[in-house]
């Protein structure tokens, strides 16, 4: 590959010279962008499931279905290669599991090449990952990464071990889990030290929303250039989990605009709170996050401007969490047909609805679902 310069020593992890950094002015993963320039969703995002192997078993985890004991062969990368030239309006690319860097042989085989095609076009690149591994794994990647997103929804080692085992069916010793704890805030740290844009995201659920404030102050200790939020809906693998309700999610919002730290980013994602709300208060919400520097409300990308494929069945979903099933496969087809297939199913008709004066795409499917049964969002608008 070629047309890109790496990092010099010093920065060691930078992004190359001359690129936009990321900011909440220019968030590419956002499906407003998109919709804005182009007055309709268009295919801008591909998101690959690259393992279903993991060391960890959180009891939130939205694919936890799907993790395995054993890997299955990867699909042929010239082919993956192929359906990615064929994307007309690619900005950015993802890569998820599992755990994606639990086998070094998915980080040099499959990994680091999906990277360097991404750096060699333009392309921003996302890695999904827990960075609970030995540093040297996240070394070989970080130079070609824009973002390395980590899941942190802890105050301690404790909480690490009572949410991110919950599910391994075995006794997972303490000790074993504090180490692990400890490695994940050291590399996070490094990371970030050497120049890599590090998001940490975390959940708004029973466990976490009455210590959100203490989470984030972790974050930042950490120098996460980024606190990305996301209320957490139970759903597959987490579908047994406590629910919170609405007016716990919006009082863990307060609370955050309340104690962060101003000089990071924080994003919000997923949020069921709408500016063509009924409620006065969930508006005054949308309201003070608008106005709030360096906060922004990411629209979600799953079925707006993203697809995820599968990289061992070459089959594509609306998202990882596959709860809808796969609407086609990259062996038959290309990304950009399949897009618009998904963009005329009912199920994406029934939310894809845009109000530009408060820069929102409308809920993703698991909010319509679960707080908004029966509403028709194409009929609603932003109240001023």
């Amino acid at each position: 590959m070629s047309g890109f310069t790496l990092p010099s020593a010093a920065e060691r992890f930078a992004p190359p010279a001359g690129w936009t950094p990321l900011s909440p002015a220019y968030d590419p993963w956002d499906p407003i962008r998109s919709l804005s320039r182009y007055g309709r969703h268009k295919l801008t995002s591909v998101e690959f499931t690259v393992t279903h192997l993991c060391n960890m078993r959180c009891e939130h985890c939205a694919v936890g279905d799907s993790l395995t004991m054993t890997e299955a062969p990867h699909l042929p990368l010239d082919t993956l290669f192929r359906r990615l030239d064929e994307v007309e309006h690619l900005e950015t690319i993802s890569l998820t599991g599992g755990e994606p860097t639990f086998r070094t042989e998915t980080i040099t085989e499959v990994m680091l090449p999906l990277l360097k095609y991404a750096r060699s076009r333009g392309i921003r690149s996302q890695l999904n990952s827990n960075v609970t591994l030995d540093f040297e794994r996240y070394e070989l990647i970080a130079p070609y990464l824009d973002v390395m997103h980590i899941s942190f929804n802890y105050t301690e080692a404790e909480h690490f071990h009572q949410i991110g085992f919950a599910k391994s069916g075995r006794h997972v010793k303490h000790e074993t889990t504090r180490k692990l704890y400890e490695r994940m805030v050291d590399n996070a740290s490094k990371l970030a030290a050497g120049g890599l844009f590090v998001s940490a995201e975390s959940m708004i659920n029973y466990r976490t929303y009455n210590h959100i404030a203490d989470i984030h102050r972790l974050i930042v200790e950490m120098g996460c250039k980024r606190h990305e939020v996301h209320p957490m809906y139970p759903s597959s693998f987490a579908s047994g989990l406590p629910v919170i309700s609405k007016e716990q999610m919006r009082s863990a919002v307060e609370t955050l605009l309340d104690r962060r730290d101003r000089n990071v980013w924080m994003l919000f994602g997923t949020l069921p709170f709408f500016a063509c709300s009924d409620s006065e208060e969930e508006r005054g919400l949308v309201r003070r996050i608008m106005a709030e520097p360096n906060v922004t409300v990411r629209n979600d990308p799953d079925g707006r401007n993203r697809v995820n494929v599968n990289m061992f069945s070459g089959d594509v979903y609306v998202t990882d969490f596959a709860a809808i099933p796969s609407f086609g496969n990259v062996k038959d087809e290309r990304l950009d047909d399949l897009f618009e297939r998904w963009q005329n199913h009912p199920m994406q008709r029934a939310i894809n609805c845009h109000c530009p004066e408060a820069g929102c795409c409308g809920p993703n499917l698991l909010v319509g679902e679960m707080y908004y049964k029966g509403a028709d969002f194409l009929s609603r608008r932003a109240i001023p």
